[in-house]
């Protein structure tokens, strides 16, 4: 069923006062995760060894990010996504800058990169970058969501950086971190890794995306907002507000209740810092039983991101509501539009907990029921380039 609104959604959702905030997070819930193994100098293919996942269920905990399985030893022995096609090329390199706006020390950070067989148009190929959540790797972020499976379908490559141990002991993104949320930390490594795979392989740079889960779906908004220039869209899975935090103990406060003194001042901070600030289209899951980071959440991103990209409240909205089946949980999708184009889509999940949504349940953090998260991204992402020049 899908219909027009005149908006009471989005009128209530951007309505002001902590009580209606409350109120509307309880209809807007929220999604949370948290990968890396030991890098190699040289970019180098990967032999696809047999899967071997781990069965794992996928909790919901109160009081910290999702911490799934380590990643493997090495990348040579790397247990790559059991649907994913064998055409494509599995590789795994590392980059080395400096941190903290090229003031800090040189710090090494691995990422893995998968590129399809398929031809890659005229312009290139369109490039997604994934960022796990903590306690994960990037190569079970990548087995877990099945994301090269639809890559390899629809001819997208996907980027997979990965978090060391030594910068946090769970491979968390420091996300809440205030250094980081102003484009410190670890915002330039991951910038020089994409900008190093989009000038070694044939990337078309109007088609770069963002997306993560979690600690990496807080880092992956950061990064975004602190390089509008270089992304086309933002993907948000159990994502945690932007401009909190700013310690271990804030952070668990905000993934518990939001932060709703700061959901107008962060975003207005970021629009004073570049008055010009381009369109960022953005796609928000939220998992209506997580505990971990809660529903509120997701409405206080959802209030950002109608600041950030200057929608009125009258902005046409359309709202599709999906019966559950045996694969799917039931689930809602709000999608707000401006000058006829999609800038925001909210998807709320019915019965779904602190997991990627139509992922491979045999891992932690992955709901085998979907709809399936993967999937939705690179539709969404599909609608979207950047202007160039």
């Amino acid at each position: 069923m899908v219909k027009k609104s005149a908006n009471p959604w989005l009128r209530g959702l951007l309505r002001a006062g902590k009580q209606q905030q409350r109120t509307v997070s309880r209809a807007l819930s929220a999604l949370l995760a948290v990968p890396k193994p030991a890098p190699k100098a040289k970019a180098k293919a990967i032999p696809k060894p047999k899967p071997t996942p781990k069965p794992k269920s996928a909790p919901a905990k109160k009081t910290a990010p999702a911490r799934p399985k380590a990643a493997p030893a090495r990348p040579t022995r790397t247990a790559l996504d059991p649907v994913a096609p064998a055409s494509g090329k599995w590789l795994a390199s590392h980059y080395t800058g400096q941190a903290d706006h090229g003031a800090g020390a040189m710090r090494r950070m691995s990422y893995w990169l998968y590129i399809p067989d398929t031809p890659p148009a005229r312009t290139g190929l369109p490039l997604v970058v994934m960022l796990h959540g903590c306690d994960q790797s990037a190569t079970l972020f990548a087995q877990g969501t099945r994301m090269n499976h639809w890559a390899e379908k629809q001819g997208y490559a996907v980027l997979y950086p990965q978090q060391s141990v030594s910068a946090h002991p769970h491979r968390c993104w420091k996300w809440y971190d205030r250094a980081t949320q102003h484009g410190g930390g670890d915002v330039s490594l991951i910038v020089g890794i994409v900008n190093k795979v989009a000038g070694t392989y044939p990337i078309d740079r109007a088609r770069i995306y963002i997306c993560g889960i979690s600690a990496g779906a807080g880092m992956a908004n950061i990064v975004a907002l602190n390089h509008p220039d270089l992304f086309a869209a933002l993907g948000m899975h159990s994502g945690p507000l932007f401009g909190a935090g700013h310690s271990t103990v804030g952070a668990l406060g905000v993934m518990q209740h939001g932060a709703s003194s700061r959901v107008d001042s962060a975003i207005a901070e970021v629009l004073f810092k570049r008055p010009g600030f381009p369109p960022l289209p953005t796609i928000l899951f939220q998992g209506e039983e997580d505990t971990v980071v809660r529903p509120v959440n997701q409405a206080q991103l959802t209030r950002q991101a109608m600041l950030l990209n200057r929608l009125p409240y009258g902005s046409p909205v359309d709202m599709s509501s999906k019966v559950g089946t045996k694969s799917s949980h039931p689930y809602r999708v709000h999608d707000v539009y401006s000058d006829r184009r999609l800038i925001l889509r909210v998807a709320q999940i019915a019965e779904l907990k602190h997991a990627w949504s139509g992922g491979d349940e045999r891992l932690s953090y992955n709901s085998g029921a979907g709809p399936d998260a993967s999937k939705m991204l690179l539709d969404f992402f599909s609608k979207h380039r950047r202007s160039i020049g």
